[in-house]
């Protein structure tokens, strides 16, 4: 069985409940490799699968943004998990919200990479930073990028 058809049928098996949509940043507490990024990403799939939990990743050189759609009591219970990641901080909810549709709903854990060659990122608008805009308009900005399927553009601080 797929990742993507597991987290399909936790979704399908488990009761009717709340479900919701949460968005977080966060600034990584060292250097964001290539072999960290893929293993965050593997245990995302398996663990998110098995819970019915899907989303998107967006990690580029120094910073995480995530997306993680599913029931509420999972979803709010691996948050707590992520906050208490040693791998990172400086976590900052942007949104939280009930759906009824899920946006990500394909993906246990879908991955775009930021380019690593800078050392903060900021989201094609200069100006934009992720803590100091609204939720939904960095949901937005990632949507974007899923659409686009290309690389973020980033410019230095």
């Amino acid at each position: 069985m797929t990742r993507h058809s597991e987290a399909a049928a936790a979704m399908k098996s488990a009761p009717l409940s709340i479900q919701v949509r949460l968005l977080y940043v966060s600034h990584a507490a060292g250097p964001q490799t290539t072999t960290m990024t893929t293993s965050i990403l593997l245990q995302a799939q398996k663990n998110n699968a098995a819970q019915g939990i899907t989303g998107l990743l967006c990690q580029g050189q120094g910073f995480f943004l995530q997306v993680l759609e599913g029931d509420r009591t999972r979803v709010n219970a691996l948050y707590r998990k992520i906050c208490a990641d040693k791998r990172h901080h400086d976590v900052d909810l942007l949104l939280f919200e009930e759906i009824e549709e899920r946006l990500f709903g394909q993906w246990a854990m879908a991955l775009i990479r930021l380019s690593a060659d800078k050392q903060r990122v900021k989201i094609q608008d200069p100006d934009f930073d992720p803590y100091s805009v609204s939720g939904p308009q960095v949901l937005h900005q990632m949507l974007d990028l899923l659409a686009s399927g290309q690389e973020i553009p980033i410019t230095a601080d």
